[in-house]
């Protein structure tokens, strides 16, 4: 592979967080992006080459993408695999990861039946249509569970938890559309593990500590706080999972440590994710470098953990929407060893993911002290 200017082009669907730290990966790689995003100038923009302005879905939109890509890639799961598919067809454009991949990744119950039928550990689930469906599977799978809707959700949207018999009739009525519903977990921590995929090649970031409050991730402490055993049971599930799946790239993988140990899996996001933002300056490849590195058929990097690393989300705390101006950040600037990254976006509303924190050093309790304590710092009120 030679290096030259301009260098080769990758198109990218979405322009949103994860495309601008893509834009801000690829400048050093030689790379150059374009995103499509229905969001006239999105957050990804100014670290970009160009946009294509128009829906994610739009066939139109993908074919200008792809006329102008050497590789083609996604950042938001709302893209269609059946026009990403007819679309490489017709300008000979690839797709990583697969757009088979995607299409399995979509629709949730798709995707747990897949990875069951693969030998991944997943928790108990089923598929529901109706309220005596959902009445019938919780009795065998016991209360609580959680109801999930097949497709659409992300940050807990579309997640409903169903803690009795009186709750099954407006768990049904919330979720709109087909839906599945698993046994309640009863996890000792959420974990996530970045898995990489290249050319005859796959890899493993070091494992992550994601710790949510109302299904939104607040924070993530890497390595995590689990024993040696389980972030090596950890890595191996993630490993089978990247065996299931079809493309180059990188995949966020969501996991539950049981109490007793045991690891289920329990979602997967076929791009970089939330949960490896931390990667940026805790290893030596980040997860958006090695997505680029994947898509475009370069080694896959090394990704050995620098130190200790703690990251923590910058979320609306307002009560309507309206402009984004942050204060307190000062703080943040002051202190050593800590990282801003400011996601661009013009609005801000009640928990969107406005950008995230960072810090390194060597012990993690006080680390996720310290970035507790930045985070309260920060706020978009007047």
């Amino acid at each position: 592979m030679t290096l030259s200017s301009p260098g080769p082009t990758v198109g990218i669907v979405g322009g949103g967080q994860l495309g601008r730290m893509l834009g801000e990966a690829a400048a050093p790689l030689g790379i150059d992006l374009v995103v499509s995003d229905p969001t006239p100038e999105c957050p990804a923009l100014p670290v970009v080459r160009d946009q294509v302005v128009g829906e994610f879905d739009d066939r139109e939109t993908l074919r200008e993408l792809a006329e102008r890509a050497e590789y083609l890639t996604y950042e938001i799961e709302l893209a269609d695999p059946d026009v990403l598919e007819a679309v490489a067809e017709a300008t000979g454009t690839p797709v990583h990861p697969a757009p088979e991949t995607l299409r399995t990744i979509q629709d949730k119950l798709v995707q747990k039946r897949r990875l069951a039928d693969a030998g991944v550990p997943v928790p108990a689930f089923r598929a529901v249509e109706s309220a005596d469906d959902l009445r019938e599977a919780c009795e065998e799978l016991g209360y609580p569970a959680m109801l999930k809707a097949r497709t659409g959700g992300y940050d807990g949207r579309g997640n409903v938890p169903v803690e009795g018999p009186d709750d099954v009739e407006a768990a049904i009525d919330n979720v709109a559309g087909p839906a599945m519903v698993e046994e309640m977990v009863d996890f000792e921590r959420e974990l996530a593990v970045m898995g990489c995929r290249g050319d005859d090649e796959r890899a493993t970031f070091p494992v992550t500590e994601t710790v949510h409050e109302e299904e939104i991730l607040r924070e993530m402490v890497a390595p995590a706080r689990a024993s040696e055993r389980v972030r090596e049971r950890a890595q191996e599930v993630a490993l089978n999972v990247l065996d299931v799946l079809d493309g180059r790239g990188v995949f966020g993988i969501e996991l539950f440590q049981t109490g007793d140990d045991r690891i289920l899996l329990n979602e997967i996001a076929p791009r970089p994710h939330n949960s490896g933002h931390w990667t940026i300056e805790g290893c030596h490849t980040s997860q958006f470098e090695q997505h680029l590195r994947a898509v475009t058929g370069r080694p896959l990097g090394p990704t050995d953990q620098r130190f200790p690393t703690v990251s923590t989300n910058i979320l609306g705390d307002v009560d309507e929407r309206q402009p984004a101006t942050l204060s307190g950040e000062g703080s943040v600037f002051e202190t050593d060893r800590a990282h801003l990254h400011w996601y661009g976006k013009r609005d801000v509303y009640d928990l969107r993911k406005m950008g995230h924190v960072t810090l390194t050093g060597e012990d993690r309790e006080r680390l996720l002290a310290d970035a507790r304590e930045l985070r309260s710092g920060l706020t978009f009120r007047e």
